[in-house]
């Protein structure tokens, strides 16, 4: 039962639950929560090329059972799930060409930017070493090359034009009251999906870097990889030239917000019991 003393009801209550509370600024840059976040994008990108190299290896090992179009729309569908589930702790990323896109807008700090990455290489390529031992195909089916009929250079413009769009829908919803929830892991998996859906003949609809690096390494395969690296990489700059023309320089608490996660530290507040 609490007793109103000459501090007043309202007083002790604030001291019963008084906690030191961190500025959320100040709990994105915690070198202490920072294995968190990068726990969290090798387990998302890992997801996430289970699904997207998935589709390929599972058509050679079992031919005839997975579409295109299922092929496509399955990371999309993923992505939707992993922002979902891991949003909030590192930002969800699960891709290089993103990170490099956050930190070019003034969202993520550069000296994270190399674990983050590392951490998505990491994933992928876990899930094509996985994916390799469990179908028993190689891992090349998963991975991404220009088709047959389309040179190394369409094919990386393509990979440019689609992660244009994809960063640009990730630095949109990034941007306002769309952070880090329901609308912005819509937009970016139905993007995902939809570019997927027309893209794919081409170059295989990578858009990013980290998702081709894994079937790669795990067949030893490299050979158009400069596609998948170049493409994102100039979509990604470009998209965050026109996010600069729309809403001029990023930097602000809800982009952080969205790139960095919003790791909860505020333990003990009446409104969190």
């Amino acid at each position: 039962m609490i007793k109103q003393d000459s501090t007043g009801l309202t007083g002790r209550f604030e001291r019963w639950f008084e906690v030191e509370v961190v500025d959320p600024m100040a709990d994105f840059q915690n070198p202490r929560q920072e294995w968190r976040r990068l726990f969290a994008e090798v387990l998302g990108t890992f997801l996430l090329v289970v699904v997207a190299a998935g589709g390929g290896m599972m058509s050679q090992a079992y031919p005839g059972q997975i579409s295109r179009a299922a092929a496509v729309v399955a990371p999309g569908l993923m992505v939707m799930g992993i922002i979902l589930a891991t949003g909030k702790v590192s930002g969800a990323h699960l891709n290089p060409a993103v990170t490099l896109a956050f930190s070019l807008r003034g969202d993520f700090p550069w000296r994270r930017v190399p674990g983050y990455i590392i951490a998505q290489l990491a994933g992928a390529t876990l899930a094509a070493l996985l994916l390799q031992a469990i179908l028993g195909v190689s891992a090349t089916y998963g991975s991404n090359y220009p088709a047959a009929e389309a040179t190394a250079v369409q094919a990386y413009w393509m990979e440019a034009l689609l992660t244009f769009g994809l960063v640009s829908v990730i630095l949109g919803t990034a941007s306002g009251a769309q952070n880090i929830g329901v609308t912005g892991a819509i937009a970016v998996g139905g993007y995902i999906a939809l570019a997927g859906l027309w893209g794919s003949p081409v170059s295989g609809t990578s858009m990013n870097p980290a998702r081709t690096f894994g079937p790669d390494l795990a067949s030893l395969d490299f050979s158009a990889y400069w596609v998948y690296v170049a493409g994102p990489l100039t979509g990604a700059v470009g998209a965050v030239i026109v996010a600069f023309v729309l809403r001029g320089y990023g930097g602000g608490r809800i982009g952080s917000e969205a790139a960095q996660g919003a790791l909860d530290t505020e333990v003990g507040r009446p409104d969190k019991i």
